[in-house]
């Protein structure tokens, strides 16, 4: 899934692309795709990219036409993706099982494709007059990356939990952005339990884990910077230490990286860096770490 630094380095890579230019037609190919209906999709024919921003996980395209602003926001889910076309192919997109979503044509021939990968279709489409119309958005917790996001923000935060960290840094209403990847990547660079209890972490276990998540998201956008879209999906796993390296040895203390499966996810951890040398519980395993 495209989480905060993938979905920024998008942004930076349209608002290179994109802004200033004018749509020459939105072609939703995919049913599932587009969330609303008013204003229509055809509202942003004509219409000119004015900016390209992010809430979270969410990529805000806002437009200026004839009947205004109105912002296009993306959401690409787990297995979404943007691809920029130069120029796109010739002929209209034809609806089927394929991956193609969204279409948006630009006037000068280039444009972008929406897709997505798998059955199960969760891409999503809004076009709307103020980005807070999008449930997903208004209710977004604030940006880790965000000037006055600070300790003391991140400590407040916290206060209020009852729960494991890893579900905590996962929540949108919390903190905007972070998945189950960097969550792994936080956790592990902070040497804590992903099951370890928000009300247990220590004020100084608290400040670890705060410098953990900036440079950790800090360090992935800068990875990312100046890649084009087609290139970052692979520079996001290439750049991961434990997520998605079950079975691999630790790039910190050389530990074999084990994994916790549920029913629609895993996560990955090292044993000596983050829970003490013990197994975490996993269903599928025999041994337990309470």
């Amino acid at each position: 899934m495209p989480e905060l630094p993938e979905v920024e380095a998008l942004r930076e890579f349209l608002d290179e692309h994109l802004v200033g230019k004018e749509i020459a037609r939105a072609l939703p190919v995919a049913i599932s795709v587009l969330k609303t209906y008013d204003p229509p999709l055809s509202a942003v024919d004509g219409a000119t990219v004015s900016e390209v921003a992010r809430h979270g996980k969410f990529l805000d395209i806002a437009t200026d036409g004839p009947t205004g602003r109105l912002h296009l926001l993306v959401h690409l889910a787990r297995a979404g993706w943007l691809q920029w076309r130069d120029p796109l192919p010739s002929g209209p997109p034809r609806p089927g099982k394929g991956p193609l979503a969204l279409r948006t044509a630009l006037t000068g021939g280039d444009g972008f494709d929406l897709t997505e990968a798998g059955t199960t279709k969760r891409l999503a489409v809004h076009l709307v007059r103020d980005p807070q119309d999008v449930p997903g958005v208004a209710r977004l917790g604030p940006d880790p990356l965000a000037e006055d996001f600070d300790l003391a923000a991140f400590s407040a935060l916290l206060s209020g939990e009852r729960r494991q960290i890893k579900g905590a840094l996962r929540d949108q209403s919390l903190i905007a952005g972070i998945g189950n990847a960097y969550s792994d990547e936080i956790l592990h660079a902070a040497k804590t339990s992903p099951f370890k209890p928000t009300q247990n972490l220590t004020e100084a276990e608290t400040a670890v884990l705060y410098e953990a998540l900036r440079t950790t998201l800090r360090e992935a956008v800068e990875r990312s910077h100046g890649l084009a879209a087609g290139r970052l999906k692979a520079e996001k796993k290439s750049g991961l230490r434990v997520h998605g390296r079950t079975g691999e040895a630790c790039p910190v203390c050389g530990d074999t990286i084990r994994e916790v499966s549920f029913h629609d996810s895993s996560l990955q951890y090292c044993p000596t860096c983050q829970t003490g040398g013990k197994p975490l519980a996993d269903r599928r395993t025999s041994k337990f770490l309470k």
